[in-house]
């Protein structure tokens, strides 16, 4: 057996000690970042939604004064189809 041959496969295995590695001797690198055109559409998007209502209340009014007056009428024919169009989008 050769002492040599073990020596280097030792060396193989070992760990590497990490080096020291010189700067540059500025420090004063500052980091940036760029947001995407996607993401700016995207953050306005989300602004405007955030800034608007969540009840539309003209709808509503209107709604309710039909109520009100008996005059408010839905179709079972487009409810039907509703629910039917709903279920399907929900299943694929």
């Amino acid at each position: 057996m050769r002492i040599d041959a073990i020596n280097k496969m030792n060396q193989l295995y070992q760990v590497a000690k990490p080096k020291k590695t010189t700067g540059t001797g500025s420090t004063d690198t500052k980091e940036k970042y760029e947001v995407s055109r996607f993401g700016q559409d995207y953050q306005t998007a989300k602004a405007a939604v955030k800034a608007s209502d969540d009840i539309r209340e003209d709808k509503v009014s209107g709604i309710k004064k039909a109520l009100a007056t008996g005059t408010y009428n839905v179709s079972a024919q487009e409810i039907a189809d509703k629910m039917v169009s709903k279920y399907f989008d929900s299943i694929l």
